[in-house]
């Protein structure tokens, strides 16, 4: 069964720890696993009910349809001031709406990251669940990874080239897998 996962990044920064983190996904994936690493969050106006209808902003609409058509979704997340990125706190938004009927209802989702303090970002990793979970998506709590010290460990070598990291993230892309395959043999 093919499982199509999309992932979002929570910075923006062209050399972003976690946008290499999410390159390494998309190399590290199992066979019949399609990560599609989106872009465009940063086209994305934040969310403004009164902008929010029908062919009031296409950008978002893009982000809705590229999350309804995925079987799960993949965060990756540094941490800002101790919390989430405001961009993918504003796709979360996106996402959870219409209320009740949001593009991330039921899907599992996933929240990983790497930061540069010693904890890999588990304050905004934490928030990120913590947002998601009430905008209807199913947070798979038990899936984690929080890199430390991003800047000095990524600083000359890409995270799919980080033998450990890259093994800690083809188990979380294998479990995931797994869970969506056994979700979908079950509907």
């Amino acid at each position: 069964m093919s499982v199509r996962i999309l992932a979002l990044v929570g910075s923006l920064r062209a050399g972003s720890h976690n946008r290499q983190l999410a390159e390494a996904a998309v190399k590290l994936a199992p066979e019949g696993v399609d990560i599609a690493l989106y872009e465009g969050l940063a086209e994305i106006p934040f969310y403004n009910e009164d902008i929010d209808v029908e062919d009031g902003v296409p950008a978002a609409a893009q982000l809705r349809e590229a999350a309804a058509a995925a079987d799960a979704l993949l965060l990756f997340t540094p941490e800002y001031n101790g919390t989430i990125p405001a961009v993918l706190k504003n796709a979360i938004d996106w996402l959870s709406r219409p209320f009740g009927a949001g593009a991330i209802g039921g899907k599992p989702v996933v929240v990983v990251g790497t930061a540069f303090g010693q904890y890999g970002g588990v304050w905004a990793q934490d928030e990120t669940r913590k947002a998601v979970g009430i905008a209807g998506g199913k947070v798979v709590e038990d899936l984690k990874l929080a890199i430390p010290g991003s800047v000095t460990r990524f600083a000359e070598t890409h995270p799919a080239d980080d033998t450990e990291v890259a093994e800690q993230l083809a188990e979380v892309l294998n479990r995931l897998h797994a869970l969506v395959d056994g979700e979908k043999a079950a509907a």
